[in-house]
């Protein structure tokens, strides 16, 4: 198993090093100088070229690349260019409110996708079943941003019922910050419960179809152990590899859906930056996303050996 856990972390440098320099290129071959953005309007090109001295933007890009890429060996993140502070302080100070929104919706898109992937498989052909598939394919093809601000529109300016936008710290109460998630976990877990559902669904009608849970049923096993203590287990590890997978969907939802709620958490930081062409930013925090998905994506992995013992060495 340790044998394992080091050849898949090893195998995680590859992945990094190549994030690592399209994160680069992309950035600085995009349109847009960062020292113009930090001048501001009507200064002398004097002034702009000195500002990208003191950033370094005037350095031949590999050597740019170089620099940053010998920083972020050490654990360095670099420096804003326009808050000046370091970029790991910056992601630190916005952790907590993009953590809190990726756990509730982890929680309770897995929870609520596996149950509805089951009903669906268990009412096969029904009108259940349709209703089910209807609305998985529905909450993947709608952007998240659509369903966050008709939610806004029904919950929180029609019926009052939970705050519009912003963010209250669990410090403040598990009820406040409960009451300011609510709306943002839906809207960034729609497209998360849809593809966990259909694969969930696909995955026990194979199982189901298979020889000894038909014995199972001729003998009489009631449904509900037959689904989730024999089915939903011998299916598990499709659907694992799936919410494994769907990591990505989060982190890309977050940026939109923290900007719809007005969240100040790590995606809203990712805005900001792009809009000020903070280079050190983009970069940093691309590199901690990827980094998270990667890991989740080993996590899954080594969960395989527990989910069916077949798998283990």
């Amino acid at each position: 198993m340790i044998g394992t856990i080091v050849r898949r972390l090893l195998s995680m440098l590859p992945v990094m090093g190549v994030v690592a320099v399209c994160v680069f290129l992309l950035l600085h071959l995009a349109p847009g100088d960062p020292a113009a953005i930090i001048a501001g309007e009507n200064v002398s090109p004097e002034n702009i070229a000195r500002i990208r001295a003191q950033l370094g933007l005037d350095q031949p890009v590999w050597r740019q690349f170089l620099v940053w890429v010998g920083s972020l060996l050490t654990g360095d993140l670099g420096q804003s260019m326009f808050w000046g502070d370091s970029v790991t302080s910056l992601i630190g100070q916005r952790a907590e409110p993009t953590i809190s929104l990726a756990f509730t919706t982890v929680m309770v898109a897995v929870f609520l996708a596996i149950g509805l992937g089951v009903l669906a498989a268990a009412c096969a052909g029904t009108l259940v079943d349709r209703l089910v598939m209807g609305f998985a394919v529905m909450g993947f093809s709608v952007p998240v941003f659509v369903v966050g601000y008709l939610l806004i529109f029904v919950f929180a300016i029609n019926l009052k019922w939970l705050p519009v936008q912003g963010y209250t710290p669990i410090s403040e109460g598990v009820a406040p910050w409960l009451r300011n998630l609510v709306l943002p976990s839906i809207a960034l877990g729609m497209a998360y419960v849809a593809l966990i559902a259909r694969i969930t669904r696909t995955t026990m009608l194979d199982v189901l179809a298979e020889d000894y849970m038909r014995t199972a049923k001729a003998k009489g096993v009631a449904m509900r152990p037959m689904l989730f203590r024999h089915a939903l287990k011998n299916a598990a590890v499709p659907i694992a590899t799936v919410v494994g997978n769907g990591v990505a969907l989060l982190i890309g939802g977050v940026v939109i859906t923290e900007t719809v709620f007005n969240i100040p958490g790590v995606g809203r930081l990712v805005v900001d930056a792009i809009a000020r062409r903070d280079y050190p930013i983009i970069q940093g925090v691309i590199m901690v996303f990827s980094g998270v998905y990667v890991l989740v994506n080993l996590l899954v992995d080594l969960s395989y050996t527990f989910l069916d013992p077949r798998i283990r060495d």
